[in-house]
C-alpha cells in the first residue's frame, strides 16, 4: 500500500553476527527472522513506496544492511547486534523506511491548491472533542507558518484529509495491532484515500508527556500527509523514531521546514498595514437587536456517570469510601461493594451548591469558590464556612481546583491553575518553597489537575477526562485511565 505511515514500537532481538567474532549464543530460527523483519521493514532497498514489501536475504546481506542500519543512526559500524543497536532497534518509531536528511516521496507527490481541507469523523474518548480539534489545528498550523497552504476544518462531506480513531481493522488493510504497537499512519498527497490519516484508539491520548502525545503523533503524520518522508537528523519532527519533547511554544524544526518548502515554496508574510487608517465613508452603527426575555430557570440534567468523556469537578477518600463531585451531584464509591450512590449535594450537606475541590484529614474539607467547609458524615461542623485565607493562600487565589492528603508525609497537596501547595496539616501552615510548577515537581501529570485523591497507595490525578495513576516517592505515573472506570461502567 503507497504512503501508508506506521509508528511502531519494535521488539528487542538479541542475536550474535553470522561473521566475527564467535557469538554467545546461537540465534534461533525466531530471533533471526525477527531481525530480519526489522532490517526488511526499514533498510531494505526497496525504498519507501513498498514499506509493507516481503523481503528475504541472506546472512551475508543480512549483516550488510545492518552495517547500513548502523552507519544511519551514527553507531559504530560493526555489522554485529551489540546493545547500542539493539536499544535503537526497541526505540518507538514510525514505519517508513529511513533516509537521510529531509527527504520526499517517489514522484513528489503534492496538494495543488491552496486549501486543503480535513475532517475528523471519528473522535478519541481519551480527550474533549474541542481539544482534539485545537490540538489538530495547532499540528497543521506549524506547516501553514511557513509554506502557502491553508488548512479548514470541514464538519460534513468528504475533505482531503479525512481523518478517524479506530481501533484494529478500520478498513484500509492496515490493521492497528493494540496498545503500544502501532500509533497512527497517513497517506501521502493524492487523490482517494491521499492525506487520511488514522489514530490507533488503542492508544491513551493525551497533550502531556504520559500516553501517547497527540500534538507530536499529529504533526509527524501530517508531515507524511504533505509529502515529507523521514529525516536522519535527530532533531528533526520526521525523525523515525517516537519520542517526547515539550510542546510549549514548539515551532517547526528547520530540517522539516526546509523539506517542506522544497515541496511547496515559502509562505511570503503580508504586508503590514499604514498605522491608523482613516476610514474612507462614517460607519453607520447597526441597529442593535432586542433583548430576549428570560426564559427563567430550567431544570438541570442528572450527569452521566457512564459517559467516556465524564470530567470530575472533585475527589476524595472519606471514611473508605471514594466520593466524586459533579454539578451540583456527587457519586458515593463504596468500600463494601454495595454499587454506586448519586446524592445532590445540597439535599446531604445544606449550604453547599457545588464542590470545587476536596480531601480528607481527620474531617472531610469541601471548597467551594473563595471559602470551605469541614463536614463529618452527613453533618456540617460548627464555624464553617472559613475563607481560603485561613490556608495561608495569597488574596489572588480565589479558588482551589484540586486537593489530595498525603497521609505518610502528613501533607496536603493544594491545586491552583498550573501551580500547587503543600499544606503541613500538624503545623496548620504552607510549607516554605511554594508554590511550584505541577509539571516540573510532579512529572508526567501534566500541567493542570481537575480532581485528585488517594487509593490503595497512590495518587490519581485527573484533567478532563483522563487520570493519572501516580506513584509519589517515586514520582512516577504507573498508568493511565478514564475517569468514567470507577464507576462501575461496562
Amino acid at each position: 500500500m503507497e504512503g501508508v505511515l506506521a509508528v511502531k514500537t519494535v521488539m528487542v532481538v538479541v542475536i550474535a553476527a553470522h561473521c566475527g567474532a564467535v557469538p554467545a549464543t546461537t540465534p534461533s530460527q525466531e530471533d533471526l527472522s525477527k531481525a530480519q523483519d526489522y532490517l526488511s521493514q526499514f533498510f531494505s532497498d526497496v525504498g519507501v513506496s513498498a514499506p509493507n514489501s516481503i523481503w528475504r536475504s541472506s546472512l551475508d546481506s543480512f549483516e550488510d544492511t545492518l552495517r547500513k542500519m548502523q552507519e544511519y543512526f551514527g553507531l559504530e559500524v560493526t555489522g554485529q547486534l551489540d546493545s547500542n543497536t539493539l536499544e535503537v532497534m526497541a526505540r518507538p518509531r514510525c514505519g517508513f523506511t529511513d533516509v537521510a536528511r529531509y527527504s520526499h516521496f517517489d514522484g513528489r507527490p503534492k496538494w495543488g491548491k491552496p486549501v486543503v481541507t480535513y475532517r475528523i469523523t471519528n473522535y478519541t474518548p481519551d480527550l474533549r472533542q474541542s481539544d482534539v480539534d485545537a490540538t489538530l489545528a495547532k499540528a497543521l498550523k506549524l506547516y501553514s507558518d511557513v509554506i502557502p497552504l491553508d488548512f479548514r476544518q470541514i464538519y460534513s462531506g468528504t475533505a482531503d484529509i479525512m481523518i478517524i480513531f479506530k481501533a484494529r481493522d478500520h478498513g484500509d488493510f492496515s490493521p492497528f495491532d493494540g496498545k503500544s504497537g502501532v500509533l497512527a499512519h497517513a497517506f501521502s498527497p493524492g487523490e482517494g484515500n491521499g492525506g487520511d490519516t488514522h489514530f490507533d484508539e488503542d492508544e491513551v491520548w493525551t497533550l502531556t508527556s504520559a500516553g501517547t502525545n497527540l500534538f507530536l503523533v499529529a504533526a509527524h503524520e501530517f508531515g507524511h500527509a504533505l509529502g515529507l518522508a523521514h529525516s536522519q537528523v535527530q532533531t528533526a519532527l520526521m525523525y523515525p523514531t517516537y519520542q517526547y519533547v515539550t510542546t510549549e511554544g514548539y515551532a517547526l524544526p528547520d530540517d522539516d521546514r526546509r523539506g517542506v518548502q522544497a515541496i511547496y515554496g515559502v509562505r511570503v508574510k503580508p504586508a503590514q498595514p499604514e498605522p491608523n487608517p482613516q476610514p474612507t465613508k462614517k460607519p453607520v452603527p447597526k441597529p442593535q437587536p432586542r433583548p430576549e426575555p428570560d426564559p427563567g430557570p430550567t431544570s438541570e440534567p442528572f450527569p452521566d456517570r457512564c459517559n467516556r468523556n465524564l470530567i470530575f469537578d472533585a475527589a476524595t477518600s472519606s471514611q473508605s469510601n471514594i466520593y466524586f463531585f459533579k454539578d451540583g451531584y456527587f457519586w458515593r464509591r463504596s468500600s463494601s461493594w454495595d454499587g454506586i450512590s448519586m446524592n445532590r449535594i445540597q439535599t446531604v450537606w445544606p449550604g453547599i451548591s457545588k464542590v470545587d475541590a476536596a480531601y480528607e484529614y481527620k474531617n472531610t474539607i469541601l471548597f467551594e469558590g473563595d471559602h470551605y467547609w469541614g463536614i463529618r458524615g452527613r453533618t456540617v461542623l460548627p464555624g464553617y464556612p472559613k475563607p481560603l485565607s485561613d490556608f495561608g493562600f495569597p488574596p489572588s487565589v480565589t479558588k482551589v481546583d484540586a486537593a489530595v492528603h498525603v497521609s505518610f508525609i502528613g501533607r496536603t497537596l493544594l491545586f491552583v491553575r498550573n501551580k500547587y501547595w503543600s499544606y503541613n496539616e500538624r503545623r496548620g501552615r504552607m510549607d516554605g518553597g511554594y508554590p511550584k510548577f505541577i509539571h516540573r515537581a510532579l512529572p508526567g501529570i501534566g500541567y493542570r489537575v481537575d480532581a485528585a485523591f488517594e487509593n490503595g497507595g497512590y495518587l490519581y490525578f485527573s484533567y478532563g477526562s483522563r487520570q493519572t495513576e501516580y506513584h509519589y516517592q517515586r514520582r512516577k505515573v504507573r498508568r493511565i485511565l478514564l475517569n468514567y472506570g470507577w464507576l462501575d461502567c461496562n
